[in-house]
């Protein structure tokens, strides 16, 4: 299923409660004791994951970008993420918090980054300090689990619920890297409700604000078309499954033994399997965000649609 598809049964979604409002601030008011903004993505949403305010909020600061749960996406589309972020002038890196890979390339990107503001204060006569690094992404996307991680201990506080973290605080990374944990924050207002979407698929918004039965059927529905072998292998489809995702959901329902009296599928237990298995990458490894097309190749789809 093609995001355009996505959009005639979509549901509205919006999510911007008032301690989001404040994260923003909270991030704007400290913004000037770092040196580098790690921002952090789910590498099975790079585009959807990302917080079109940021560019705004941080300005000229330099950033670089960690591609999170990398062990749930598609290897194949992570590296072709990783590569465009890159030539966009963007220091990138595929990181998995939970397994700790990637964390050494992760620190040392950002003391790199960090190098030009410390060796400055040095430079005019200042005791060396350690590297300042913000952390900063959407509600859910690994932050306290990839601090945690870092820092060897349970320094911030993990939950997978959106919006655990309400306030800053600092965390010692080793001798040369401090970190700034803050808030995840959404945006007021998704212009494209396919990110919406998706950023209800992977649970960056609180199950409890949707329709969840059209959500997980439009999941369904766009595995089906992309990635139809994963359902095959995960509830062992035989034959044709069906092309509609409600049709699909209550298949699955049955394939798990979701009845209630009279055989009718109960759809929310069906729901929770199909939401939690995504969200735990057993339904295999999946990429929902394409890379954007080059400014040729997108010179190029205009003259065949011409």
């Amino acid at each position: 299923m093609t995001d355009n598809d996505m959009r005639k049964d979509i549901p509205t979604l919006q999510w911007f409660p008032g301690h989001m409002k404040k994260a923003q601030r909270l991030i704007e008011e400290n913004l000037k004791l770092v040196d580098v903004v790690i921002e952090l993505l789910d590498a099975r949403i790079p585009a959807s994951s990302a917080n079109p305010m940021l560019a705004e909020i941080i300005k000229d600061k330099p950033r670089m970008i960690a591609l999170n749960k990398a062990d749930l996406a598609d290897s194949r589309s992570t590296k072709e993420w990783l590569e465009y972020f890159r030539s966009q002038g963007i220091v990138a890196v595929a990181i998995d918090s939970v397994k700790g890979k990637g964390m050494k390339q992760l620190v040392r990107a950002a003391e790199e980054l960090a190098r030009p503001k410390t060796e400055k204060f040095v430079s005019k006569g200042a005791k060396a300090r350690a590297a300042r690094c913000m952390i900063l992404g959407i509600p859910n996307v690994g932050k306290s689990s990839l601090i945690n991680r870092l820092a060897g201990a349970v320094k911030a506080k993990a939950a997978n619920q959106p919006g655990v973290t309400r306030a800053k605080q600092w965390i010692k990374i080793g001798s040369n890297l401090d970190l700034l944990d803050t808030p995840g924050i959404l945006w007021p207002k998704f212009e494209d409700q396919t990110v919406g979407l998706k950023l209800a698929f992977t649970g960056a918004i609180n199950d409890d604000i949707y329709d969840r039965e059209q959500v997980t059927a439009l999941l369904l529905a766009s595995l089906r078309q992309n990635y139809p072998e994963r359902l095959v292998e995960r509830f062992k489809f035989k034959g044709e499954m069906p092309t509609d995702g409600l049709e699909l959901l209550e298949a699955v329902g049955r394939k798990r033994g979701c009845l209630v009296k009279g055989g009718i599928v109960d759809l929310e237990k069906a729901q929770n399997i199909v939401l939690n298995e995504f969200r735990a990458g057993k339904l295999g490894l999946v990429t929902l965000d394409g890379v954007p097309a080059s400014e040729a190749e997108q010179q190029e789809a205009e003259k065949n649609i011409e």
